[in-house]
């Protein structure tokens, strides 16, 4: 047994102590015939880490997952969970884990407390404890009131959650969530950040796979953006979201009103690049440097544009992801 639903609600850590290496994968190598998906993906978590995850279609974070918490099979590399390697042999290690896919297998002729009860009997928890944890991350979830109505009758965000209730119910201590937002409303997202928050400084080791970015940053103590199949970069929040801005910095100008031709004035200059032009506000990228800075906003001021404001952009998630050059988000 992993821990009671007590312990959950007192929010204390399970099995892991802080700085405890709780999840760790190295060089891991996934192969589907001639098909790379991951190539030499690798990660640390610690007690209290929650990693976003972030990357293109086909990145390979899902295979990522599905690899970590045993239910794909790896070519190479290792994973090891509360410093223990995970393989076929070792299925004692799986009750440590909860992993989340996109869309939730679920038993659709139960309720959802008759599904969860099951889940907690396949776990081999008790009867009390079960009802217990039942209750408890029911309320979590925002489900109390639907404990007794059939899965099928319920909307995607509901299965969303009632997804993520059995995930929870045995207490992991790590937790792999697939685009858990899925079908959640705004305010479903907001409620699930707290919930993430509360997951994390009981410290859970947890992945959250997502393209919200916006979202992220407010949660998330490690970032991780993935693409064929590697981990392109991996750290903190401010180390990611400050990995190039050292050397280039986005800009926005407001004018007092707007001139005509502004993206070809702003297409002449030296060293601009990636220009935006919306009526009387102008974003680009130029050289994080205040001398430099200064410099232009000269130049622009003798070519009589009325600024009303020049500014350096602070570097958030989303414009850091778009400058390592993959592509789109999901």
């Amino acid at each position: 047994m992993i821990g009671t639903a007590q312990t959950v609600q007192e929010s204390s850590p399970i099995l892991v102590q802080e700085h405890t290496t709780v999840l760790a994968a190295e060089n891991l190598l996934v192969r589907f015939g001639t098909f790379t998906a991951l190539n030499g993906a690798s990660l640390k978590l610690h007690s209290g880490d929650l990693l976003g995850l972030i990357g293109p279609n086909g990145a390979g974070k899902t295979t990522f997952l599905r690899t970590l918490c045993g239910l794909q099979s790896h070519n190479a590399g290792e994973v090891k969970i509360l410093d223990e390697p995970l393989t076929p042999q070792r299925n004692d290690l799986l009750a440590h884990i909860g992993f989340t896919p996109d869309t939730p297998p679920l038993y659709e002729d139960l309720t959802v407390r008759q599904f969860l009860r099951f889940v907690g009997k396949a776990y081999e928890l008790t009867s009390s404890d079960i009802d217990e944890r039942i209750d408890f991350w029911l309320d979590k979830v925002w489900l109390r009131e639907k404990a007794e109505t059939k899965i099928k009758g319920l909307s995607r965000g509901m299965r969303q959650r009632v997804g993520i209730a059995r995930t929870l119910l045995p207490n992991p201590a790590v937790i792999l969530l697939d685009e858990p937002a899925a079908g959640l409303d705004p305010a479903g997202r907001v409620q699930f950040r707290q919930l993430l928050c509360d997951l994390r400084d009981q410290g859970k080791a947890l992945i959250v796979s997502s393209h919200i970015l916006a979202d992220m940053a407010d949660y998330c103590t490690r970032i991780g953006i993935m693409a064929g199949g590697r981990m392109m970069k991996f750290g903190t929040v401010a180390e990611v979201t400050h990995m190039h801005a050292d050397v280039r910095c986005r800009y926005t100008i407001v004018l007092a009103k707007p001139i005509p031709q502004l993206a070809e004035l702003f297409g002449k200059l030296t060293d601009v690049s990636a220009v935006q032009v919306e009526r009387d506000h102008i974003t680009f990228e130029f050289h994080n440097d205040r001398l430099a800075a200064a410099e232009l906003l000269a130049q622009l001021i003798k070519q009589g544009l009325p600024i009303a404001a020049f500014s350096p952009n602070a570097v958030d998630l989303e414009e850091a992801y778009l400058r390592v050059g993959i592509g789109q988000v999901d």
